[in-house]
């Protein structure tokens, strides 16, 4: 028997509203069906499930706003032995009074000093720098230790009362608070370093050119689905650039998701992913960036679209500007940026001419890569769009 549970849809999101079902119990499912609609600060979210089999119980009702990680249904998997006791039995038997069990001492603890919080050190330094009363604070770590967490769970808590306490127009929206909140943690956690470097585009975009002759109006190629191939391209041999920092190491991962910041008409952006974009032709991920951008702006975005992207990719030079520095989205290590493609003056051979040129730009985390190795994926994605007709 399997838990659905509330899945956790961006790395700022704690709590999600289950917005509706899209199954009763007895339905049949198949894995990738979309089965709830999850509401978070930025959007309400389609949701995948990711077994196959039938809807035995719905344990969560519309309109609950719930923590990531809470069940909300149960599924009983095909091809699994049903259990004697469902898991619905066995909460209603622990729900039930019992006699408390006889426990062992807890060994004794160093008094802590009158009017002294138990606290871990970095709670206390984020505290501080948070504004939050630790005697306000309930911890959950060992006998009640304060930690990070509970600081920054109350720092939410905090910023949420006094955003539906202000006047109506003063408050900042939903969704301009969850990328506050990621932006303040990836500026105050991870050590960025930032590089860049201008590529002559020239050759790229006459190839391009040539190349959609052959295609149909509605099946032409941007350049912006060239620039992600070459992305992915480069992470292949810089790999330490694709993954994640997560328990103080970094944890590359195999598969390369490009996470690809879309802004919204409405005001903020969200970052859906294209998977295995190394994979995948120019004219495949040409179709897929039409198709995440129109399914983002129109609030149909999926669960699998936000929740596994390896690397962030923003391209502002539709809006004019030259040069992108980003911050990066945790718990990603690098995100890459492109302005708009100006002409600029550029020497070949020796021979001063005009040139198209592109700014790319690399933030990344300076615990998981040094500038040596940054300098090379940038050195790479130079060389790939100089012969795009091998990517």
């Amino acid at each position: 028997m399997a838990e659905f549970r509330m899945p956790s849809l961006g790395a700022d999101m704690t709590r999600g509203t289950l917005v509706q079902w899209n199954v009763k119990p007895g339905d049949t499912v198949k894995r990738g069906d979309i089965i709830a609609i999850v509401g978070t600060e930025k959007a309400d979210i389609e949701v995948e499930v990711y077994e196959t089999g039938t809807v035995r119980k719905l344990i969560a009702k519309p309109g609950e706003k719930l923590p990531v990680g809470a069940p909300l249904a149960f599924i009983e998997v095909a091809g699994e032995a049903v259990p004697a006791r469902m898991p619905e039995a066995v909460a209603a038997e622990e729900a039930a009074p019992a006699m408390p069990p006889v426990e062992a001492p807890a060994p004794a603890l160093a008094p802590t000093p009158p009017g002294r919080v138990h606290a871990s050190p970095l709670a206390r330094k984020l505290a501080e720098e948070l504004g939050i009363d630790l005697a306000k604070v309930q911890g959950t770590g060992p006998h009640g230790a304060i930690e990070r967490h509970d600081v920054e769970q109350a720092a939410a808590a905090k910023s949420a009362i006094q955003a539906a306490a202000a006047p109506a127009g003063e408050g900042v929206s939903g969704m301009r608070r969850a990328i506050a909140a990621a932006m303040a943690r990836s500026n105050r956690e991870i050590p960025h370093y930032y590089l860049a470097t201008q590529i002559d585009m020239a050759g790229a975009l006459r190839w391009l050119e040539q190349s959609n002759l052959q295609r149909s109006m509605e099946k032409r190629v941007l350049p912006a689905a060239m620039l992600l191939k070459a992305v992915a391209r480069a992470l292949v041999e810089v790999p330490e650039l694709n993954g994640y920092w997560v328990d103080d190491q970094l944890k590359r991962s195999s598969d390369i998701h490009l996470g690809v910041a879309v802004s919204l008409r409405t005001g903020g952006l969200m970052i859906p992913a294209i998977h295995s974009a190394d994979k995948k032709s120019l004219e495949e991920l040409m179709n897929e960036l039409r198709d995440i951008i129109t399914r983002t702006r129109a609030g149909r975005l999926r669960s699998s679209d936000i929740t596994d992207s390896t690397i962030t990719v923003t391209n502002l030079g539709d809006l004019g500007v030259e040069t992108v520095f980003g911050v990066i989205y945790p718990p990603q290590v690098a995100l890459v940026g492109f302005g708009k493609i100006v002409e600029r003056p550029w020497a070949v051979q020796g021979m001063l001419g005009v040139r198209p040129v592109l700014t790319a730009t690399l933030a990344a985390d300076h615990r998981a890569t040094d500038g040596r190795r940054g300098g090379q994926f940038l050195d790479a994605l130079s060389t790939l769009l100089q012969k795009p007709e091998a990517l």
